[in-house]
This record gives structure tokens, sequence and C-alpha cells, in this order.
């Protein structure tokens, strides 16, 4: 929330906005307790919640600027994600890669949500989401680290530099998502190579849970109270 306010305070507009901060497979920990609201387990209230709540409090600046652009980066991973409404911080059972898909799937089901938002109001900023397919950076290890496992540590970043693309490589389809002429709200950009773990950018699928509007606007519902961010400029 400084951040949005300092940001709001220096700048009248934005015109581009990614959501690439996360959090991967780790043990169970929460965030830090924000303005009243919280703690939300680490996955969850990262990847999703953080997001939700600076891109609302930062739609103002995005809209005045016409022709901007939110992408939210999700994972391909989110195939397996479900939305357990009845249990979002995981306090009655914790799986970390359950809890790491759910907010993976929450990331698209935001990004097509407000898509949908945008273009009920007339707005011509647009929503899109990209993901890095298997990129090597410290992600893999953090879990491992955070346990006290060097061991586990050391097999990820091996697997690292076996088998996946580059980190540069990875940012590719973020930065196509953002920038390409031809990329349209509701595009899903992911790496074109093998089952979409690595290669150039090009419009990857999402599952069908993804594109769920009820559950979607109920997420979003949910996100706003969690928060206490709600999206007032378009309303």
């Amino acid at each position: 929330m400084a951040f949005a306010a300092s940001f709001k305070e220096r700048h009248a507009s934005l015109d581009l906005l990614i959501n690439n901060a996360g959090v991967m497979a780790l043990p169970y920990r929460k965030t830090a307790d924000g303005g009243g609201f919280g703690p939300f387990e680490m996955h969850f209230g990262t990847n999703h919640l953080g997001h939700f709540a600076l891109t609302g409090q930062l739609m103002e600046p995005l809209l005045a600027a016409g022709r901007s652009r939110v992408v939210t980066v999700s994972s391909g991973l989110h195939t397996s994600g479900k939305i357990n409404f009845d249990d979002l911080n995981s306090q009655h059972g914790y799986n970390r890669w359950g809890a790491y898909s759910q907010s993976k799937l929450a990331n698209l089901l935001f990004a097509y949500e407000l898509q949908r938002r945008l273009e009920r109001g007339g707005y011509q900023a647009t929503s899109l989401a990209a993901h890095p397919g298997y990129a090597a950076t410290n992600l893999q290890a953090a879990g491992p680290e955070m346990e006290g496992k060097p061991l586990q540590g050391s097999m990820m970043k091996f697997g690292n530099r076996l088998f996946a693309q580059s980190a540069k490589m990875g940012a590719l389809p973020s930065l196509y998502a953002a920038t390409a002429s031809e990329a349209r709200g509701c595009d899903y950009i992911g790496p074109g190579g093998f089952m979409g773990m690595r290669g150039y950018p090009h419009k990857a699928p999402s599952s069908q849970d993804s594109y769920d509007p009820q559950v979607a606007e109920r997420l979003w519902s949910v996100s706003e109270q969690m928060t206490g961010v709600r999206y007032t400029a378009l309303m």
C-alpha cells in the first residue's frame, strides 16, 4: 500500500504492470500481517493476494494511461490447481505443491476476470497472463534451503542446469505479453517448445477451470474481503 501511494503521488499514469513476484513449494509459512489484513498462507498471500491488492491500488493510473497492460505471471502447474474456498489459507491440511498450484490458478482466474471487467467498463486497458516454462531461477531451491535440506537444494540446482532453460528465456513470455502488438486481453503466453517448458513465446492454452467466470467472480469477492482492496475505479 505504501508503494502504490508513493507511486500515485509522483505519477498520474502507468502504462505497464507486471505481477511477477512469487514463491514456490515452500514449507508452511505465513505472510506478515498487512495493515490489519492477514496473515495469509505464503503462496496464496504472495502469489495471488499481493498481486490482486497492488493492481487494485494502481488501477486509477493504469486506466489514466489508456492502452495500458497488466501482465500476471502464472505457471504451467496451474492445471493441477483447485481453489479451495473452504481453506484458502491451508489451515486444515497443507501440501506445498497444492498450495502453489492453487495460487497459480488464482493468477489466471484474476487475469481473465480483470479483462472481463475492463471490457464491461469500456476501458482500453488489457489484462494478460504469462508463464516462464521451466526456467533456472532460485525458486526451485528456496524451499529445501528454508527447511535446512542442502542435498535436496543441490539436486534442484542440478536439475536446473540439466533440464531448465535460462532465466532470460523464461522472462521472454512476460516481455512478449507486455509489448507485442498482437497480444490481446485474456491471452496466456508461454514457451512454445516441448510441453510448454522451454522455447520462444507463443499463445498457450490454459485449463478449463481457469476460464470459469463463477469461480473467478467468487475469488474476486473473497480477495476483496481478505485484502480490504476494492476496485472502485472499475465501478
